[in-house]
């Protein structure tokens, strides 16, 4: 892999299946709109700054540990299912009229982004695995500037899925019923909960 190019639709394909990150950023546009789904995106992009760091300098191999690994799906649980949950209660709160609409700080959507990225145990495994591959695919050949270019690349194709998801799912506020909005607001709730389960049933097997 040798192209820009290639590294830029690595990250667009990387992004874009729905896991419990995307879930939760379409339901941030779908219930807060735009600028929080966006800064949703950003916390969980930081993350994956922060991880890309930790593969790069030779230190996530302790994340991947096996304590750490209990550690993270269980707090990955606990995150995931007080979300999804949290959702479902407030499905009530999605209107089409802003003053109905529940106030939530930008920062506090950033932090949610960051937290809910850094607490899923998936994210560390495909920075260990992908990331990881990409820095001996060139037999140690890559420079670091190479390196650079190529990290880059594919953070601005994991932003422009996150930018694309955050424009669809807060412009659908306008052009769709409010009954379809929580629908697909419940879909994405129930998404996170089934993911909480799944990292629940981990933790025990991590533990047990």
């Amino acid at each position: 892999m040798n192209s820009l190019f290639t590294y830029f639709f690595l990250g667009v394909s990387l992004a874009a299946p729905i896991g419990p990150v995307k879930a939760t950023l379409l339901n941030k546009g779908i219930k807060d709109g735009f600028f929080h789904a966006w800064f949703f995106g950003l916390g969980a992009i930081a993350t994956d700054i922060l991880y890309m760091l930790m593969v790069y300098f030779g230190v996530a191999q302790f994340i991947d540990s096996p304590f750490m690994k209990t550690f993270l799906w269980s707090f990955g649980f606990f995150v995931l299912m007080y979300t999804g949950i949290e959702n479902l209660l407030t499905l009530h709160t999605i209107s089409m009229d802003a003053k109905y609409r529940k106030t939530v700080r930008l920062r506090q959507s950033f932090l949610s982004g960051l937290l809910m990225a850094f607490l899923n145990p998936l994210t560390i495994l495909f920075w260990l695995g992908i990331y990881g591959s990409i820095l001996v695919s060139g037999g140690g050949t890559l420079t670091g500037i190479e390196i650079i270019f190529f990290s880059i690349t594919i953070l601005l194709g994991i932003t422009l899925v996150d930018l694309i998801m955050s424009t669809i799912s807060s412009g659908s506020r306008k052009v769709l019923s409010t009954s379809f909005l929580k629908t697909v607001s419940l879909i994405s709730s129930l998404s996170m909960i089934g993911f909480g389960i799944y990292f629940g049933i981990q933790a025990y097997h991590s533990l047990f």
